[in-house]
């Protein structure tokens, strides 16, 4: 029983790892997420403040491309919402990762105090 009993337990750990190590993964996502949605809302601000003749380029590789104003603040704006998109995804991830990890946290606090107590009546038969 000791044996099944920790065998749970190491399952369930490597279970909770797991998890774990994709939350994080979806932390540091967002977090990149974080910052290109800052960086294009700057962008964004700074088009909406050039004049209606104003000169856009477009880094293409190492060359810049004269771009018209409307078309590069369609651009941003598109950005922006797939941006927005992408970050109510993984938030979403976030969320379900998280109860995951709970629900894996539960059953680990369970098998350990199922552990002790089988410790516990194999030490007094002893």
């Amino acid at each position: 029983m000791g044996e099944d009993l920790q065998r749970k337990l190491q399952n369930e750990l490597a279970n909770f790892q797991q998890v774990q190590k994709e939350l994080q993964k979806s932390i540091s996502t967002r977090q990149q997420l974080d910052g290109q949605l800052y960086e294009n809302e700057i962008v964004k601000t700074e088009l909406e403040m050039l004049p209606a003749d104003g000169k856009v380029f477009k880094s293409v590789g190492p060359i810049l491309i004269k771009t018209e104003l409307v078309e590069a603040k369609q651009n941003v704006s598109k950005r922006v919402d797939f941006i927005n998109k992408e970050l109510k995804k993984v938030d979403d991830l976030i969320a379900t990762l998280e109860k995951k990890q709970d629900t894996h946290r539960e059953a680990l606090q369970k098998l350990q105090m199922q552990l002790q107590q089988a410790q516990v009546k194999a030490a007094l038969r002893a």
